[in-house]
């Protein structure tokens, strides 16, 4: 047997004195202080075709068949380590029982093993926290992990991405991995190279500890793990906040204006139908969603019976009924949950039914369904304009007869989140008289508008050196009549939106936008980012 005091080589796998003692030796020699990394759940687990003729541990030791040095499958290992930039000692070339029994001691060790590896995953676990309590503290919507040739972490707050953290590749695998296993709501194994979703709630531990919790604020994580080329991973967290109840006197605090507020008041009180805000991820519109059914249940007094249904639930809505779809092991059975939890609320005399969101033509008719027999039945969906929303449904499969009633469709609207300018730091565009921004609106709107115009600033001690403070919500609001649905129902979008703005006094995304931009609340360049440049004519 060798001994413990041989000093480990630094350029070859196997030392040239330990190559003269049997297998055995040459085992212990590997095992000492290493890891097997080409195991099963490992960093770099391999298919058994390859561990049949090669084996490569954490300090770049390398065994290779002697008569598979050239196969394809080695050369293909290689170059992914050469990819990921790992270190690899001069190979050993062996024979096939070597690296079989390498395979065996790591199998016969793995009771020993675990318990290191329970103490790396602690450690990893004890990570996600630390990041997560970080993101928190900031309001953080999205995390953003990706694992290349090292690791990147990104923090998305305000609707920008700005990278935070970095670590080696090898910390990126595992911290993906024990991310995975921490989930409550995954499937059961990890697959580094497929798309797999999973949620962290967190009222319960990390699974596998028992002291070990999200940030008290977070109500669950959202993860999903993507492979990406060139054997990168790309892992995204979605933070769901659980935001304290509180009296809720108007819409004012996210942005909208007495008009708004008073067609929010009027959808309120309808008996009946289906009211939709639409927009894309990360623009509100469920925040907006919530905050008026707090309203519709302290105008009336908290006499009506409000039911929720919710991936999870992430605020308390005193007085309502919320139904939580968060049993799912994926997107197909979520569909399904989240249906059966529809149809269930409908069995159970609701007066208003609210539904987080419409995904499938399931959820789409049964949420007409709801409208229909007598219910007001809030919910929101993924658009790009409140006009849009019809389109959307139109292709999930609804009837378009059914998008054509007027008492059914109450109300459509379509949300952003910009932006706000630091009022202490912003830039006046009428400064910039040279800049490709300033000729373009000048045209557009006038010298006039344009001196009301301004652009993000550098930053200050007041903003905290971001040039922005917190974001504002912007809304267009359609109350649909008979022949605004008609001409959808005909495919004429262009004069359904031109109805309504003409006729009917709607106000689009663009033209909301061009309003609180005038009033220095939000810099032309956020308003652009999301509505298009503005000397061109587009309608959103």
């Amino acid at each position: 047997m060798i001994e413990k005091s041989i000093k480990r080589s630094l350029n070859d796998s196997i030392p040239e004195d330990i190559k003269l003692l049997g297998n055995d030796d040459i085992i212990q020699y590997l095992f000492d202080n290493n890891k097997l990394l080409t195991t099963d759940n490992a960093e770099l687990a391999q298919s058994d075709d390859l561990k049949n003729i090669l084996a490569y541990f954490q300090d770049g030791s390398i065994v290779i068949s002697q008569t598979h040095r050239f196969d394809g499958r080695v050369l293909s290992f290689q170059a992914l380590v050469d990819r990921k930039r790992l270190k690899v000692k001069e190979p050993y070339y062996g024979d096939l029982g070597l690296i079989a029994n390498i395979y065996k001691h790591d199998d016969s060790s793995k009771e020993i093993f675990n318990k290191k590896g329970d103490k790396f995953d602690n450690k990893m676990q004890r990570d996600l926290v630390d990041i997560v309590s970080r993101a928190a503290n900031s309001r953080v919507s999205d995390i953003h992990v990706i694992v290349a040739e090292q690791t990147s972490i990104y923090f998305r707050a305000d609707g920008d991405m700005k990278l935070i953290l970095q670590y080696d590749n090898l910390w990126g695998e595992s911290f993906l991995r024990s991310v995975f296993a921490s989930a409550d709501l995954s499937d059961s194994n990890y697959a580094q190279n497929d798309f797999q979703s999973a949620q962290k709630l967190g009222s319960t531990p990390l699974r596998g500890s028992k002291d070990l919790f999200l940030p008290k604020n977070i109500s669950a994580l959202r993860l999903q793990f993507n492979p990406i080329a060139f054997g990168s991973k790309y892992l995204v967290m979605r933070l769901l906040y659980l935001e304290k109840q509180t009296v809720v006197k108007d819409l004012s605090s996210l942005g909208f204006s007495q008009y708004e507020e008073n067609i929010f008041k009027r959808m309120r009180r309808y008996p009946h139908g289906l009211c939709i805000v639409g927009g894309p991820t990360g623009s509100g519109k469920s925040n907006t969603l919530r905050q008026n059914m707090i309203m519709m249940l302290q105008e009336a007094d908290y006499t009506i019976n409000l039911i929720t249904i919710e991936d999870p639930v992430e605020t308390l809505i005193a007085g309502s009924r919320q139904l939580p779809v968060t049993n799912a092991m994926d997107e197909k059975e979520k569909d399904e949950h989240f249906t059966k939890a529809l149809a269930s609320s409908l069995r159970s005399d609701p007066d208003s039914i609210m539904v987080g969101e419409i995904r499938t033509m399931a959820a789409a008719n049964l949420s007409i369904q709801g409208a229909l027999s007598g219910h007001n039945v809030w919910t929101t969906i993924h658009a790009n304009s409140a006009i849009g929303i019809l389109s959307r449904m139109l292709d999930m499969g609804v009837q378009d007869f059914k998008l054509q009633d007027e008492s059914l469709i109450r109300a459509l609207m379509s949300q952003r989140l910009y932006k706000r300018l630091c009022q202490h730091c912003k830039k006046p565009l009428a400064k910039l008289v040279e800049s490709e921004e300033y000729k373009r609106l000048v045209k557009v709107l006038g010298t006039h508008a344009v001196e009301q115009i301004f652009l993000q600033g550098e930053g200050c001690s007041q903003c905290g050196f971001k040039g922005t403070q917190g974001r504002i919500a912007v809304i267009e609001m359609i109350t649909p009549n008979a022949e605004f649905l008609t001409l959808v129902g005909q495919n004429k979008f262009a004069e359904a939106t031109s109805l309504w703005v003409n006729k009917l006094g709607g106000r689009t995304i663009k033209e909301a936008s061009i309003s609180i931009m005038l009033q220095g609340i939000v810099g032309i360049n956020e308003i652009e980012r999301w509505c298009g440049l503005l000397d061109e004519d587009i309608i959103l």
